[in-house]
């Protein structure tokens, strides 16, 4: 299942516009997240209907930054197609899609991609004024122990909120 349901993606509704927040929490937990850039998709009309719809999965997906010539493409990304659309103008679910960035920002990118270690994930889809933005974060993996370790964290900090809620 893809969207809302899908286990390791959350959808939110923004306050202001009701349009769909699609966050990619596999990445969050299985990386360490250090820098983020906020990019623009070059989507076809199917797949923008699609994602306002909450159907898209970016726990498998990856970003790839060139030099020359400067790019950013994003791979593994599965959007659903959208049946009232047709079948001669549907999209394919698991196509390379470029991404949209300043010159600079994409040469930042691939240098950061090229340490040991660090890739280039899709952390969130949201829509900015109307327009499909995705925010992509330089990630280094994290160890089995340091995923623990991070979970520990979070259920000290949940139960001692909860506890502070408690007292007042």
């Amino acid at each position: 299942m893809i969207g809302k349901n899908h286990a390791n993606c959350r959808q939110k509704l923004t306050k202001d516009t009701h349009e769909p927040e699609i966050e990619n929490r596999k990445a969050r937990h299985d990386f360490v997240i250090g820098e983020t850039f906020e990019c623009g998709m070059v989507l076809r009309g199917s797949e923008v209907k699609s994602i306002r719809k909450g159907q898209i999965s970016l726990a498998e997906g990856w970003v790839m930054a060139r030099v020359a010539p400067p790019q950013l493409e994003l791979h593994g990304v599965h959007v659903a197609e959208y049946p009232p659309a047709g079948k001669d103008r549907q999209h394919l679910p698991l196509r390379t899609r470029r991404l949209l960035a300043h010159k600079s920002e994409i040469k930042k990118l691939a240098f950061a991609m090229q340490a040991k270690g660090s890739s280039l994930v899709p952390l969130k889809v949201y829509f900015k004024n109307g327009v499909a933005k995705l925010l992509v974060g330089v990630a280094v993996g994290r160890k089995k122990a340091d995923k623990r370790a991070a979970i520990r964290d979070k259920e000290m900090k949940r139960d001692m909120d909860r506890d502070a809620g408690r007292r007042r």
